[in-house]
């Protein structure tokens, strides 16, 4: 395929105009910036006419995969007969018959849904009404958040307040006030004195430890001050920790017993990713919150929603009592039609069941590649899985700085895009390569992922 005559200047159009996301735009000073024009099914194209398989999903959202015409047609219907109406106040139909989607879809009794554009947003959201909720209940003083060392939980001032990544509130800081964290569920990555004596560590035990250091913060901080626990079902950011055995149950005892919400951000873990259509259904737990967005179009549409139980509500529908908090485009009309359809796909087409069918076969495939030097772990859930790279297998050892900056960075990125895929090669937290693809992928995807992996993680082994 010839580059269209029109796109050969996209490239340094971007990097004179397109300020891009979480980017070091030095990078492109003196090389193109790559730029993707079509996607069908688990492929995107370049404007040059390569071909890339999307192990991302996007960024972990394009579930239903790309080029699906319906769903850009329910876009078109819906824009053609009421583009934009704010729901402030008023109510347009797509609104309606989402919100009460999702409130069946959502597990107990989360019935009322807080629509956004997204997930940073829907974590906003999440805690603004935590703080208000325990004011019109009579404890003011509660207000702090409790969440996990490296999570990842968006960008606006509250949501990366909540964040545990150093690295990317220090630009930023002074953050909001009132937000502490405690330990994550890295198995791999367990305190020595949590082994046995043989060395292992023994899941249900560690997830005890690990739920347990949440509920020391708790009394640490004062349950009278602590409002509410914000957790991925599976953490993203520093490489897919899955929870252990019996985690979420004791957590929920925990909140429960201190009288703290217990938030489940499922901004990537919601709708399919894990197999059920919202992550706390995997995991068997009923949170007091959900946070959620990215696959709920299938990324056709930009929306996110919190979708809140109906005890955490009740105060609001009293009196003159009002949350006053909202987004411009809050639950658009477009987006609402959109999502409505995306859902609809997945119900015909059974993408959860599809998952739960294929996950194991997924991880036995990425399992294939613990016989290389540089792979230390690879685990997660569903359609997500971190590879952990190490120097050492043995001991465990990581990449220090300069390897991070030089075979991470310098040469592994770009080594698997130039190889045919495109994932996420990330050092927040220990060195990981992220796979998150389509829904509708198979066993030929896992098999060219697989290859591709094996061919550059070979490679980068050498620049070691």
């Amino acid at each position: 395929m010839t580059a269209d005559p029109a796109q050969k200047d996209l490239s340094k159009t971007a990097y004179d105009h397109l300020w891009m996301h979480f980017t070091r735009m030095s990078s492109y000073e003196n090389s193109p910036v790559p730029t993707i024009v079509r996607g069908e099914g688990t492929y995107v194209w370049d404007d040059k006419g390569r071909k890339y398989l999307d192990g991302l999903a996007g960024l972990f959202v394009v579930q239903a995969g790309h080029g699906r015409e319906e769903l850009a047609e329910a876009a078109a219907k819906q824009a053609k007969e009421l583009a934009f109406f704010p729901v402030w106040s008023y109510a347009h139909p797509k609104a309606v018959e989402l919100a009460e989607r999702l409130a069946n879809y959502a597990p107990g009794d989360l019935n009322k849904v807080f629509f956004s554009t997204g997930g940073g947003e829907a974590v906003e959201t999440a805690w603004k009404l935590a703080k208000q909720y325990f004011k019109l209940t009579g404890k003011p003083t509660k207000y702090k958040v409790i969440s996990r060392a490296v999570a990842y939980h968006g960008t606006p001032q509250g949501a990366l307040s909540i964040t545990g990544l150093p690295g990317l509130k220090a630009p930023f800081e002074p953050l909001v006030p009132g937000t502490h964290k405690a330990p994550n569920t890295n198995i791999y990555r367990a305190p020595a004195f949590l082994a046995g004596p043989d060395g292992t560590v023994d899941p249900e035990a560690y997830g005890r430890w690990a739920a347990d250091e949440i509920e020391q913060a708790i009394l640490f901080e004062g349950p009278d001050t602590v409002a509410a626990v914000f957790v991925e079902p599976v953490q993203n950011a520093g490489g897919c920790f899955p929870p252990p055995p019996g985690y979420f149950q004791r957590l929920r005892e925990i909140c429960d017993r201190h009288d703290v919400l217990l938030v489940s951000d499922e901004v990537i873990c919601a709708f399919g990713r894990l197999g059920t259509m919202f992550g706390a259904d995997k995991f068997g737990y009923v949170p007091d919150m959900i946070t959620c967005a990215k696959g709920m179009t299938s990324g056709y549409s930009p929306i996110g929603a919190t979708i809140i139980s109906d005890r955490i509500a009740e105060p609001f529908y009293k009196g003159d009592n009002t949350f006053l908090h909202g987004y411009t485009f809050g639950g658009h009309p477009v987006s609402s039609a959109v999502a409505l359809a995306n859902l609809d796909i997945f119900e015909r087409e059974g993408l959860n069941q599809h998952v739960l069918d294929n996950e194991s076969k997924f991880l036995a495939t990425l399992n294939k590649l613990r016989d290389l030097p540089i792979v230390g772990d690879v685990r997660g859930n569903g359609y997500f899985y971190g590879i952990e790279l190490v120097k050492d297998k043995a001991t465990k050892e990581s990449f220090n700085d300069d390897e991070v900056e030089r075979v991470l960075y310098g040469f592994l990125s770009k080594a698997l895009f130039d190889n045919g895929l495109y994932c996420r090669a990330d050092d927040r937290g220990d060195p990981v390569v992220q796979l998150a693809p389509p829904l509708i992928s198979d066993q030929s995807t896992f098999d060219e992922i697989e290859q591709i992996l094996r061919t550059s993680l070979s490679d980068a082994w050498q620049k070691i």
